[in-house]
């Protein structure tokens, strides 16, 4: 049964702020050169619960390693991103500065600085303009609105090309819970995680340790399943606060088919996953969105390996934006990607139009392929046939403007 249709999940206008009990701000602070927004405010009016997954990289940022400090106690009440300055690799100057806009955060609401999540996005190496930032905290603290998510969402863009919002609503219990969720990413993206960030709220009230466990896996479905270019950065985060102002209480088990924590991941899941997918449709240069599916894996995790392998090929990346029909491209990838496969059963489809039979090439219709191939959105299916895994996941294809921007991104 579709969770969503038999609870009626359906898509709302705004973002972080659609959910009850918060407001945002962004404003421009003078970090960037452009004079864009460059300081995202997000608060909630009382104290959530909160969870949040971070960067697996080695060089994580001064802010990451403050916000996991901040989350020990599994509470948040305000969240604080500047973009243009990443504030990575600052060594204890930067770790001092994190805490200088927790500071002035908790100053300018009133709040305890250990309630506030801090985040940056940018340039590494740089050390943060803290007059700048701390002026844009106080600001943005002056401007928090109802209807603020937009411009907080908007401050938080670098090199992304437009805003990046979704939300959810459905009823449980009687009373309407919202989930809603703001995202900025376009290079730099791949699994575990990337130059991406992720805020997502709702008025459900939840479990300190069920909203971990929710999160990870509504992550695992959506930014760990993307990828735009195979790098991961210093400074990602998807942040998850809760507050409860709707009135409901998630619990965990039920007499009925899907108790109220099943349905409310089903929401978690459709935000982040349409999130993630903005991001990729966003990807630096991208001129295509690819879908990939594996399956009849032996399992999930070699679906996964199989899927990001293919996703994750420059030389299927380039195939695609020549809209060249390279489908040895994605054969060679499935090979190499360590999931367990017999070459003698592989099938490979593009869009519906079945490609590649038991490895072989088979006859197929050249014009619907170039027909598929040639479009915006690409769906493409490997059918390993040797289990019951499965895994999707979405990538873009790699053009001459990716090179550029990245070539071009410091100055």
């Amino acid at each position: 049964m579709d969770i969503s249709k038999e609870f009626e999940i359906h898509k709302i206008k705004g973002g972080v702020t659609a959910p009850k009990g918060y407001k945002a701000a962004g404003v421009a602070c003078g970090i960037k050169q452009s004079g864009n927004k460059d300081m995202s405010l997000l608060v909630s009016e009382r104290a959530a619960t909160a969870a949040a997954v971070f960067t697996m990289n080695k060089m994580a940022a001064p802010p990451v390693h403050l916000s996991k400090k901040h989350l020990e106690d599994g509470k948040a009440q305000a969240v604080v991103i500047n973009s243009g300055n990443a504030n990575a690799c600052t060594g204890e100057e930067g770790y001092g500065d994190a805490i200088k806009m927790a500071q002035a955060t908790g100053s300018a609401l009133g709040i305890d600085p250990h309630d506030v999540i801090v985040s940056s996005t940018g340039i590494i190496g740089v050390p943060l303009p803290m007059e700048k930032v701390e002026a844009g905290v106080k600001d943005a603290a002056g401007k928090l609105a109802v209807d603020g998510g937009g411009c907080a969402a908007e401050a938080i863009m670098t090199t992304d090309t437009f805003v990046k919002e979704y939300a959810v609503a459905f009823e449980l219990d009687g009373a309407d819970v919202r989930v809603g969720g703001m995202a900025k990413g376009s290079g730099m993206i791949a699994p575990n995680m990337a130059t991406m960030l992720a805020v997502i709220t709702t008025d459900a009230s939840v479990p300190t340790e069920l909203l971990k466990k929710m999160l990870v896996s509504a992550v695992d479905k959506s930014f760990n399943s993307i990828t735009v270019d195979g790098d991961t950065s210093t400074n990602d985060m998807v942040a998850l606060l809760a507050n409860g102002e709707s009135g409901v209480e998630l619990t965990a088990a039920g007499a009925d088919v899907f108790d109220s924590a099943d349905v409310f991941q089903a929401a978690l899941d459709e935000v982040c996953i349409e999130l993630a997918k903005l991001i990729v449709k966003d990807g630096e240069g991208a001129t295509k969105f690819i879908e990939i599916d594996v399956i009849g894996a032996a399992g999930n995790e070699d679906a996964k390996k199989a899927a990001m392998a293919i996703a994750n090929s420059n030389l299927v990346k380039t195939a695609f934006f020549g809209q060249d029909a390279n489908w040895g491209r994605i054969v060679a990838a499935v090979g190499y990607s360590s999931a367990k496969v017999d070459a003698s059963k592989v099938d490979v489809y593009y869009g519906e139009e079945k490609l590649v039979e038991n490895g072989r090439v088979v006859s197929y219709e050249e014009e619907k392929v170039t027909e598929i191939i040639t479009a915006k959105n690409i769906k493409v299916t490997v059918d390993l046939k040797i289990g019951s895994g499965a895994a999707r996941v979405w990538t873009c294809d790699f053009s001459y403007d990716y090179v550029k921007i990245n070539a071009e991104y410091h100055t």
